[in-house]
């Protein structure tokens, strides 16, 4: 198994982790349901699921 010779230094392991950012999420608007969502994702609107504009998963209606 790997074990390394010398301690890394904060600095030096830092230095390396300076391109780990976070970044916002890209967002977009629905077509059909003019909602803000994210990229890529399935979304709510009204107890409904949508999934690339179409609906997915149809809310249940409550007897």
């Amino acid at each position: 198994m790997a074990h390394p010779k010398r301690k890394i230094s904060k600095t030096r392991r830092d230095k390396r982790r300076t391109h780990y950012k976070a970044t916002t999420a890209s967002l977009t608007t629905c077509n059909s349901t003019g909602t803000v969502h994210q990229r890529h994702r399935a979304y709510y609107v009204d107890g409904n699921l949508y999934y690339n504009g179409k609906l997915v998963v149809e809310a249940k209606a409550e007897a």
